[in-house]
């Protein structure tokens, strides 16, 4: 997608023509990174912890998938109707207000990525010492993220080339170690099968409270929206790789729990964080942690990539619309939006110096299930509101899917209100931020209109 340098919102036909160069295999290797931190390697003790049950863990991770491609579904139609990068920042936009668009953009552009890439970088850093005895975790950390970085300042063409090795590796390795967890591990007393006792385990308020954790290691389902101009023939492909991304990242993480509980008793899995280290010690001995922190370190160099390249679009395309931003739109002669990506590495080494990252993502977790939440909100808005807009894509069981993906994303926002009110409320205060800035950068009057309305091109 080239800068029109007016300012007003490119048309479909410009964004989804010639320039594009993101195939549909490296968006959903982009869609696959992001989705596959440490989430599933860490959150299974605390699961089994009150769910001592096979069948019933499976499960919770099987819906937690259903209910990301619940999302990736009404993503798709919209994405598909409004094929521009930036994700939410576009979608909320076109479906509610510009003011409600920046709102989420805001978030994205500032904090959003940057915060989750610190925290794996630091992840990495951590795990790094089991592969690098003796080095300092904030330099690993630190260099990774510089290092991934200047892949992205080269362009569009070698972060696909970068993107789709790294990511392929990533899958590789999880593979051969789900393999070799079902091949040389010791088989435990652990049944997979539907019991009685399932359906109290299944009906509780741990499962429901689990669920909740495991919808955060499936976030990064919509990845892909994120770099929508940069694809190519967006309205057939971006559906194609939200819904391959999601499917293959459903598959690896119930194979990786099947393992888990296959290879290593549940009461030493009980209450740890560490979980794919205890069951790699258990399958490959002592020499099983540090080859599973070396698989989670290569792991996490494509977790970085991804959240290195979408994140900067959203305040791109934010630099498009808003004078005031409008360095931020500016591209390379590689094609990549220099300042942007820049400003999102500046903030990512300010979380990690100052360990701050933590404390951040406490506070925007809030922000993104609520700018989620309105997202596929508007799916059902536009369907009453403008039925006669074109939709190339149309989400796969509607009503149904948005429903469901609204309830559940609904309890979440009510869990995170209930159990951590301080920090929802100034995730609340970060959006409210948005607004005001909104109010001081939009354009005045006379200006073309930062974006086009809901039905209009």
């Amino acid at each position: 997608m080239t800068v029109s340098g007016s300012g007003s919102a490119p048309s479909p036909e410009r964004l989804a023509g010639g320039g594009s160069s993101v195939s549909v295999i490296v968006a959903t290797a982009i869609v696959v990174a992001d989705m596959i931190g440490v989430g599933v390697f860490t959150s299974l003790g605390f699961q089994v912890k009150d769910i001592p049950s096979g069948f019933a863990i499976l499960l919770l991770w099987t819906i937690g998938g259903v209910v990301a491609l619940c999302g990736v579904f009404s993503y798709s139609e919209l994405g598909a109707m409004f094929p521009r990068s930036s994700g939410e920042y576009n979608f909320l936009t076109r479906a509610f207000h510009p003011a409600f668009g920046f709102l989420a953009g805001w978030v994205s552009a500032t904090v959003g990525f940057a915060a989750p890439v610190a925290l794996a970088a630091m992840a990495f850093g951590e795990y790094g010492r089991s592969v690098f005895p003796g080095a300092p975790p904030l330099a690993l950390a630190m260099g990774l993220v510089w290092a991934v970085s200047i892949v992205q300042l080269c362009g569009v063409k070698h972060s696909s080339t970068f993107q789709l090795i790294a990511t392929i590796l990533k899958v590789v390795l999880i593979v051969a170690f789900l393999i070799a967890g079902f091949v040389i591990g010791t088989a435990q007393p652990v049944s997979f099968a539907p019991s009685q006792a399932d359906f109290a385990h299944i009906a509780s308020a741990p499962f429901a409270i689990g669920l909740v954790f495991v919808m955060y290691s499936f976030s990064g389902w919509n990845a892909a929206t994120y770099i929508i101009g940069e694809m190519r023939l967006p309205q057939q492909n971006l559906p194609r790789a939200l819904l391959a991304g999601t499917l293959i990242v459903l598959v690896l993480y119930v194979a990786l729990n099947a393992v888990f509980l296959h290879t290593t008793p549940i009461d030493k899995l009980s209450g740890q964080i560490d979980v794919a280290r205890i069951a790699g010690t258990y399958m490959f001995g002592d020499i099983g942690g540090r080859i599973v922190s070396a698989m989670i370190c290569i792991g996490l160099i494509s977790s970085i990539s991804a959240m290195m390249w979408i994140g900067p679009r959203v305040m791109m395309t934010m630099g498009e619309d808003i004078p005031a931003l409008r360095i931020f739109a500016r591209k390379s002669v590689n094609g990549a939006p220099a300042y942007a990506i820049l400003f999102q590495l500046a903030v990512a080494g300010l979380l990690l110096f100052t360990r701050s990252f933590e404390a951040v993502l406490d506070f925007i977790q809030f922000g993104l299930l609520f700018c989620s939440f309105f997202t596929v909100l508007g799916v059902v808005k536009l369907r009453i509101t403008q039925p006669d807009l074109p939709r190339p894509y149309r989400a796969w069981g509607y009503p149904i899917t948005p429903v469901v993906f609204l309830l559940v994303t609904g309890f979440m926002m009510y869990y995170l209100l209930l159990e951590r009110p301080l920090q929802s409320s100034l995730g609340v205060l970060i959006m409210i931020s948005g607004l005001l800035i909104y109010a001081v950068f939009r354009k005045r009057p006379g200006q073309p209109a930062a974006s086009a309305s809901p039905g209009h091109e």
